[in-house]
């Protein structure tokens, strides 16, 4: 299974607009972030985690091929706002959207044109699939079980695929959710900054997330300019906890 990295950035990205800080200001390509996406396959199966506003950016580096499906964190511009670039690969077929109860109206209300009886000629043609925590589902070759985290007091998903856990915008897991996540050989997980925030992991925060999980490696993402810049952050953290970056490629 392969793990693309296509956006490891936070809802402003960065740099952030009008920002002349230590970390906007760097010339280190490691330090440019996009939204939060990322790119899932094996031989036969390609599954996208959220399609934010620079989608149409982060998939132009990518094989023109088909998507088999789309997994929606929650219902946040920064994580659904690019719903409506998916249209060229509507060619393969209808786009397969899974997203929770919330996220699925989100969705609706965002992109009513995609759902109304007499459709517009050329509109994304999605199938929106609903799912539930715990209940499993697969996709191709792709076994996956949504679990939650709370972003502040908005539940939200995580995905579990085989040995990979996907989280983003967590600030809160409750521990009956643990053992969804224990056993993973990699984790993906959220770190905002250094300093607290109401509604997201600080960096602190995630590596102690990220003992209790105990995966192999785990990879930091949806980060800000707060955070630093890419490679002192990684110089001070553990081998097996690093920041990952836009474009990154992991064989899991």
């Amino acid at each position: 299974m392969k793990l693309t990295f296509l956006g490891t950035g936070t809802s402003c990205g960065v740099p952030t607009i009008g920002c002349q800080c230590y970390t906007c200001s760097s010339t280190d390509p490691h330090d440019k972030r996009l939204r939060c996406s990322a790119l899932i396959e094996t031989e036969t199966t390609r599954i996208l985690i959220d399609c934010g506003p620079d989608f149409r950016q982060q998939i132009m580096s990518q094989p023109f091929r088909k998507i088999d499906g789309i997994l929606i964190t929650h219902a946040h511009y920064d994580h659904m706002g690019g719903m409506d670039d998916i249209r060229p690969y509507c060619q393969f077929g209808e786009i397969n959207v899974y997203a929770d109860p919330m996220a699925r109206q989100g969705m609706l209300q965002m992109l009513p044109y995609c759902f109304a009886e007499h459709r517009y000629p050329g509109v994304p043609a999605i199938r929106l699939h609903e799912i539930h925590k715990h209940e499993p589902f697969s996709i191709g070759d792709l076994d996956i079980v949504p679990f939650q985290v709370m972003h502040h007091d908005l539940p939200i998903v995580g995905y579990r695929i085989g040995p990979l856990a996907y989280i983003t915008d967590m600030k809160t897991i409750d521990p009956t959710e643990i053992p969804y996540i224990l056993g993973a050989q990699v984790l993906v997980v959220n770190a905002l900054r250094q300093k607290p925030h109401h509604s997201h992991q600080t960096l602190d925060e995630a590596v102690v997330f990220a003992h209790k999980i105990g995966a192999r490696q785990t990879w930091l993402i949806h980060s800000s300019h707060d955070i630093g810049r890419h490679e002192e952050v990684n110089a001070s953290l553990p081998p097996d906890i690093q920041m990952a970056y836009d474009g990154q490629v992991i064989i899991i």
